[in-house]
């Protein structure tokens, strides 16, 4: 038997597997997006402007992938797999036809811990932001910082000819985010950015923003072109998310302006972020994956200004993970919702109460019983929150999104927070049966 010996398994899977699948990202245009919040939906972006435009691509993210066919649902809790799943699921796209790739690439995957993609030839990094995350792996905020960078220093090894078309090596970057500057001078390539300022003379950005219950409405600039576009996507945040996208397929693939404005309005959004939830009731129901600080500061803020009645929010936060983030958490929904009620997430090995009870100490002013619940079992919580629930009111549901289970310390359960919502609706007497009446 012949063997090699190497230091690091895990880091020399990454080569073995890009050489046992004949190195697939040599043979595709490969984007990859990080940042803490806004990769998914980013990715999904990228994917939906480019197949919209004629362009066949495929993409892997934590909810769904596609290998050139169909989009099928991702079933693990996983953002970027390991080094073999990657490279297996680029050749399937390789061998399908597709000529582009959009991988999310989390700070896990980029480390050289894991080393899961160290050996993907990156044609374009994505930054969307930089934020209080994974500290439990990570140590620093300075190390997660480093690690994400590693998909712009990844550029400066290669421009590359895929398909007989040379590749410029490029990166787009989120210019209202501190670290945008960090992750520029981590490349000698081209960084173009995207903001909602009224200037973007290397990029895009988005002015005169008004947003509604389905989506916004705004100006779009770019290369001294003036659009007014529309994305039937809710949230705000959206808006910042289809720039990044829409930077990233007008260099990647050459599309015009014109004509990837003139597809925003076909965008639709990714389970679990910003979901409507509608049985016909007179209150909105959403659910969204967002589970930072900061992710819940990007959310909550436009939510207060556009709904007259209350907002009740319904959370909790991983076991076994950050614990610094948990009062940050309760804080934040505590200025923003009249009502905060907290639920598990998944827990793990950590007890649920206690767990939520770390929230709550970040919303001291709350009571217990009036204006603030810990109801563990989630779908008690959700139906304790549709309760409270009048006409132009918000039940928020975060933290859980697209995800199909909450793992406890001795079990799994399969859960799907939008489903659960819509039964939950069902039982108060909204939905087909109301509607029947």
């Amino acid at each position: 038997v012949v063997y090699l010996r190497v230091e690091s398994a895990r880091f020399a899977m990454s080569a073995v597997s890009a050489a046992f699948y004949d190195y697939p990202s040599r043979d595709m245009a490969i984007i990859g997006v990080t940042g803490t919040e806004g990769k998914s939906t980013t990715v999904s972006l990228i994917w939906q402007l480019l197949t919209l435009a004629g362009k066949k691509a495929g993409f892997i993210s934590t909810v769904d992938y596609c290998l050139g066919g169909e989009v099928m649902a991702n079933p693990e809790h996983q953002t970027t797999p390991e080094a073999t799943t990657i490279h297996e699921k680029l050749a399937a796209m390789r061998d399908s036809g597709c000529e582009f790739a959009v991988i999310e690439s989390s700070s896990h995957g980029l480390s050289p811990r894991t080393n899961r993609l160290g050996d993907v030839l990156f044609d374009a990094a994505v930054l969307t932001n930089l934020t209080h995350e994974h500290l439990e792996f990570h140590g620093t905020r300075e190390q997660y910082k480093t690690d994400k960078a590693n998909l712009f220093r990844s550029l400066d090894s290669h421009d590359h000819l895929k398909k007989g078309r040379l590749i410029p090596s490029f990166g787009v970057v989120n210019e209202e985010d501190t670290a945008s500057s960090y992750f520029r001078s981590a490349t000698s390539k081209p960084v173009y950015g995207y903001s909602t300022w009224d200037d973007c003379p290397r990029g895009a950005c988005a002015t005169g923003i008004t947003e509604d219950a389905q989506g916004s409405t705004f100006t779009f600039s770019s290369s001294a072109q003036v659009f007014r576009a529309r994305i039937n996507l809710p949230g705000a945040f959206n808006v910042y998310n289809t720039l990044a996208a829409a930077i990233t397929v007008f260099r990647i693939a050459e599309i015009p302006l014109t004509d990837l404005v003139g597809l925003f309005e076909k965008l639709t959004p990714i389970k679990g972020r910003m979901t409507v939830v509608d049985e016909g009731q007179p209150f909105e129901v959403l659910v969204d994956y967002a589970h930072t600080p900061s992710s819940f500061q990007a959310i909550f803020p436009p939510l207060r200004r556009r709904i007259s009645g209350k907002i009740i929010s319904l959370f909790g936060s991983g076991g076994e993970r950050d614990t610094v983030k948990r009062p940050e958490q309760g804080r934040i929904a505590a200025d923003y919702s009249d009502i905060v009620i907290l639920s598990d997430e998944d827990p793990r090995g950590e007890d649920p109460v206690e767990l939520l009870q770390a929230i709550a100490a970040g919303c001291p002013e709350r009571t217990i019983g009036t204006d603030l619940f810990i109801i563990p079992d989630r779908s008690e919580a959700i139906r304790k929150a549709i309760s409270l629930a009048g006409s132009g009111d918000l039940v928020l549901l975060l933290g859980k999104g697209h995800e199909n289970s909450i793992i406890y310390a001795d079990r799994t359960i399969a859960y799907d927070e939008i489903q659960e919502a819509r039964a939950a609706l069902r039982e108060a007497g909204f939905g087909q049966g109301k509607a029947a009446l």
